[in-house]
């Protein structure tokens, strides 16, 4: 949790330029619309996902025509998924605005419907759409197809759905930190399969939601599907061991909780590259590019006069000496920083960053 918050802090408190700000939510909405939509077996690639999300497909719009519009040659059904998504992502973006102007706001059933509706369009028959399910359904292995978990009987869901929606308005989700409320309301949507097809991206989409809402979304910079997507077999693992358990959630928490630290440290390093490199550039004159362990001694260097070779160990261990030494040198060459004394009690300085 500590670097979740780190994390979150320190994107949040970036001087970033507007527009990296707007490159880097576009590249996080790429990713989590095609990862998002990856994890359920899509086959479109990156960048045929960006073709088709690049066209800014309207509801109306046959996946076909904006198919042949993006260039992309691909199942018609994957196509229609990948702008359901999208238009989920832009509907969340509608509630966030509403809700941001309205803090006593609850979280409501229709919006889970409504997120349901947009990502399963045109996927499923019309009946089926925004509906909470009236048939059984159970859920299978990924490798083997066998039942894994059979979901509460149908004429349970309404009433569990209620349920859930009563804890999360309620005072001990108020009281609960938004990592852990996010990860039992993914897993919670997910254990109640209240729909007979899209669970899981609504699942995910109202996690999107929640960490959005209570700031832990790190001005929307990561894409937490991209964690479940490349690790698919943890992801789903961590949801029946939860089942075998007996309900003890701990399993599905830790996965979750990881897979946001994970990706949401990705995005403090990349900001604080570019942060870093901003004022290179502005010192230095130039360009200049750095190691991800040239990063970290800057990053250092920036909060404390000087930089001893004890302390680099610190800031590097598992590196050698050697490999540290060869890493201020390039520093000084690049003139980043400077070296103070010629003994082994040298101290090494920024140049007036």
């Amino acid at each position: 949790m500590a670097v979740i918050e780190a994390a979150r802090e320190m994107v949040d408190n970036a001087p970033l330029v507007p527009a990296w700000e707007a490159k880097f939510r576009e590249d996080a909405l790429m990713r989590t619309v095609h990862f998002g939509t990856h994890v359920e077996g899509n086959d479109l690639t990156m960048a045929e996902t960006e073709r088709v999300v690049k066209q800014d497909p309207q509801r109306d719009e046959s996946a076909v025509d904006v198919a042949a519009r993006a260039g992309v040659t691909a199942r018609e059904r994957d196509v229609q998924e990948v702008i359901n998504y999208r238009n989920v992502m832009k509907y969340l973006d509608q509630l966030l605005a509403e809700m941001k102007g309205n803090s006593g706001r609850h979280y409501k059933l229709s919006d889970m419907l409504q997120i349901h509706a947009l990502s399963t369009e045109r996927m499923i028959p019309a009946d089926q759409v925004g509906v909470l399910r009236t048939a059984q359904v159970v859920i299978r292995g990924l490798v083997k197809g066998e039942i894994v978990s059979r979901p509460p009987l149908s004429v349970e869901v309404p009433y569990q759905v209620d349920d859930f929606f009563a804890w999360l308005n309620g005072t001990d989700a108020v009281e609960t930190h938004p990592v852990i409320k996010s990860a039992i309301t993914h897993f919670e949507l997910s254990r109640i399969h209240p729909f007979t097809e899209g669970n899981g991206r609504t699942a995910r989409a109202m996690t999107l939601l929640i960490l959005a809402r209570e700031g832990i979304d790190a001005k929307r910079f990561f894409s937490i599907e991209e964690h479940f997507d490349k690790n698919i077999q943890e992801y789903y693992d961590a949801f029946v061991q939860v089942a075998k358990s007996e309900g003890e959630m701990t399993p599905w928490v830790e996965f979750f909780t990881q897979a946001l630290a994970i990706e949401m440290n990705k995005v403090k390093e990349k900001v604080k590259r570019l942060s870093i490199d901003n004022r290179l550039r502005g010192t230095v004159g130039r360009q200049v590019s750095l190691s991800e362990r040239q990063v970290n001694l800057v990053e250092y260097l920036e909060s404390n006069e000087s930089l001893s070779m004890n302390e680099a160990r610190e800031v590097l261990p598992m590196v050698s000496d050697d490999t540290i030494l060869r890493d201020l040198t390039d520093l000084m060459t690049k003139g980043v920083v400077k070296k103070v004394g010629k003994t082994k009690g040298a101290k090494y300085t920024l140049r007036g960053l």
